[in-house]
């Protein structure tokens, strides 16, 4: 990435209740130039914020009091008096195994990534979600961004993603041990 971008302009929340990690991205974020940062220690507390200032990203944590970062999600997508629910969310957790990465892909994350996280990896899912922004889809019970990050031209086949009825198709996932972590390429590739 040799290419500079000016985050001034940017509004971001962070939701998070651990207030050292939530005071380390805030660092990293005034490290990449951002001066609007509001933050929150609670899902019920960054709602309210979110409905009230505008933001244009939101960085959430998985684990949360109350509502967890999942259930925050949702609410963003879905609730009524939700303001944006097409905001871009990145979602940070320790939490790395199969089904919580594909719960939050489910819930209308449009990235992830593991902590403990290093300034580059944030900031390039930063200007992920600024230089290309994904179409969002409602398909049955989802509404959220498109998994497929770029139209491939050279595919030919059949829609995978739709029955023939229209709704999604279930997910397959590999039968894995519960407790196992993926490795962060292979979150990147459940987000694909």
């Amino acid at each position: 990435m040799n290419k500079t971008y000016d985050l001034t302009g940017i509004s971001f929340l962070v939701v998070d209740d651990n207030t050292h990690m939530l005071s380390i991205i805030k660092t990293l974020l005034k490290g990449f130039g951002v001066r609007r940062i509001h933050e929150a220690t609670d899902a019920a507390d960054a709602f309210e914020e979110f409905r009230s200032t505008h933001v244009d990203l939101i960085v959430l944590d998985y684990a949360l009091d109350t509502l967890d970062g999942i259930e925050f999600a949702q609410l963003v997508r879905t609730a009524k008096d939700s303001p944006n629910p097409y905001v871009p969310i990145i979602m940070l957790t320790a939490h790395s195994e199969r089904h919580r990465v594909e719960e939050a892909r489910d819930a209308g994350i449009t990235e992830f990534l593991c902590k403990p996280i290093c300034a580059t990896d944030l900031y390039k899912r930063i200007i992920e979600v600024v230089e290309y922004p994904r179409s969002f889809i409602k398909v049955g019970g989802f509404f959220g961004p498109d998994r497929r990050r770029r139209p491939d031209e050279n595919y030919r086949g059949p829609e995978r993603r739709k029955a023939e009825d229209g709704d999604a198709f279930e997910i397959e996932t590999d039968s894995e041990e519960e407790g196992q972590s993926e490795a962060q390429d292979d979150i990147d590739a459940l987000f694909a």
